[in-house]
């Protein structure tokens, strides 16, 4: 399926042009610990830049997705954002040419469990206990735990449902998954080192293992930044909120620069990152940083603890009960939109690889993030997230890999019933729905397994499509919410229906990945790895 991205505007929100104040996240730890072990290279070894959404010989994006701290509510959660995503990073690189998927550690667990050094939830921490968190105990990723933002300073407890979770179809409950079937990261056993960092050149040098994270002054001119090299004039040095930095460069004019991630949301910024001088510690950045080292140890070993050699899974179904939410009835037919030729028109099935995989294309993924439709509640959400979930793969290969991974988002699907809702869809709905009114990006609104559409007693409105949350006079957290202004949308210019082995292959390798329904019963949902096959009668 051939698609279409436009941005409409650049971000205008009254929350971006200085009426909230986003800092009061970073709280420094009194008592930081670190774990060091290794040498770092000479400052006149280093490469003159460095972009870790394109790097090695084969320019590949090895930066997670930028997120939005800020929502479903406001959480000064910065802290949590840019030590978890510098470290996911940190696990690709470790990764390699290995790596066949993008890692999103659970920013949420970080929020109920971690209470190192004073870390307090939503009101504030420090990227360094943290990792001495993570060090002492692991993280798992997203699917486990969605972000909330809520954390253990407004009653958020730590126990096994806490940390990961699963609610069942049916009966709607929610409950722990066993540690056997998850991975944590960078737990005890595997030894990770971690620590500070400040100086332009110590910075330059830790960075060549990967990403750090730093504290920043927050300004008014830092919120309203828009793109180009930031360079604040007030010389605050006021340090109250954490990001990630990715990198470091020169521009045209000769002037060196940071290259940073924030948490804000793709909508700020240069879809969620940003340029600031490097060398004058212009808003402190050059003061404190925080990093963390995955050990190589274990890398062959890192995933789901449940992958099994290809063997064939078989079961006898009796009958074969909906799980995930689609609906093939109840809907109307829905027009297809097709203005080119279809793959299975001109590729024969010589044309095509015995084996073809978009997690692994000559060493480079380009899947976006695994998901999780049943948490924080059950949700019949599978079509909105099969759908997003292969247009967000097509994005990433039409962008050829380079810049910002875009994950789209399901949760603005369901809330204007653009294909239907937590009690199921049709793929071709939502797609036709993307056709003529776009969909952004996670950023704009985080997954929460529920139809909130009419939420507050009112139709959806633009609060639906794209929020950010703020501090007011009565609370920091949560805070108060409102509708950002034009962001950025992606938009279809073909859908379409295929069917048949042969034409479904052509259309993968041609195009990307496909959204299919399938028949899932109890069999499949416990399945763990192998080839799966249900035995015809």
């Amino acid at each position: 399926m051939k698609f279409a991205l436009f941005s409409l505007a650049t971000m205008a929100t009254s929350a971006s042009a200085g009426k909230y104040f986003h800092g009061h996240g970073y709280k420094q730890s009194s008592e930081p610990k670190e774990v060091i072990k290794t040498s770092l290279p000479k400052s006149s070894e280093l490469p003159k830049e460095l972009d870790f959404r394109s790097f090695g010989p084969s320019s590949r994006n090895y930066a997670s997705a930028v997120r939005n701290q800020h929502i479903p509510n406001y959480c000064g959660g910065c802290y949590i954002f840019a030590a978890t995503s510098a470290l996911a990073d940190r696990i690709r690189l470790a990764r390699g040419d290995r790596s066949s998927q993008q890692v999103d550690l659970s920013p949420q667990v970080m929020l109920n469990c971690d209470t190192v050094g004073g870390d307090d939830g939503c009101h504030g921490g420090d990227p360094i206990n943290v990792y001495s968190y993570i060090h002492d105990n692991g993280i798992p990723e997203e699917t486990c735990q969605l972000y909330s933002a809520t954390g253990h300073d407004v009653g958020n407890t730590c126990e096994g449902i806490d940390v990961c979770m699963d609610c069942a179809h049916g009966t709607g409950i929610c409950s722990a998954v066993d540690e056997s079937k998850f991975y944590t990261y960078g737990v005890e056993v595997r030894q990770g080192e971690f620590g500070l960092v400040n100086g332009t050149d110590a910075m330059m040098q830790e960075l060549q293992r990967g990403p750090i994270a730093c504290t920043v002054a927050v300004t008014e001119d830092f919120e309203d930044y828009t793109g180009g090299v930031f360079e604040d004039t007030t010389g605050t040095t006021e340090m109250d909120h954490s990001i990630s930095l990715i990198g470091y460069g020169t521009d045209e004019d000769g002037t060196d620069y940071w290259l940073g991630r924030n948490s804000w949301g793709e909508y700020w910024g240069e879809m969620g990152f940003f340029k600031i001088v490097r060398g004058t510690n212009n808003l402190g950045i050059e003061a404190n940083c925080q990093w963390a080292v995955p050990s190589a140890e274990d890398n062959e070993s890192w995933g789901n603890k449940n992958v099994k050699s290809e063997e064939v899974a078989v079961r006898d179904p009796d009958r074969l009960p909906m799980y995930g939410g689609l609906r093939p009835s109840g809907y109307e037919t829905v027009e297809e939109h097709v203005t080119s030729p279809l793959p299975h028109t001109y590729l024969t099935a010589d044309d095509l690889p015995a084996a073809f995989d978009w997690r692994d294309v000559n060493g480079t993924n380009w899947v976006t993030w695994d998901k999780n439709q049943h948490i924080p509640q059950y949700c019949g959400s599978c079509w909105a997230q099969g759908v997003t979930s292969a247009l967000s793969d097509r994005l990433n290969i039409m962008s050829g890999g380079q810049g910002p991974v875009v994950n789209l988002s399901p949760q603005v699907l369901i809330n204007f019933n653009g294909g239907g809702t937590c009690e199921g869809g049709m793929p071709a709905s939502a797609y036709r729905y993307i056709e003529q009114n776009g969909i952004p990006d996670q950023t704009c609104q985080v997954y929460q397994a529920a139809d909130l559409g009419g939420r507050k007693g009112r139709d959806c409105d633009d609060l639906c499509l794209c929020e950010t949350c703020s501090p007011n006079a009565t609370s920091f957290s949560p805070g108060s919410c409102v509708a950002v202004e034009e962001p950025p949308l992606y938009y279809v210019s073909e859908h379409g229906s295929v069917k048949g082995a042969d034409k479904m292959k052509a259309e993968i390798f041609a195009r990307g990945p496909i959204g299919c329904g399938i028949a899932a019963d109890d069999a499949f949902e416990a399945y763990t790895g192998g080839i799966y096959e249900e035995e015809k009668r």
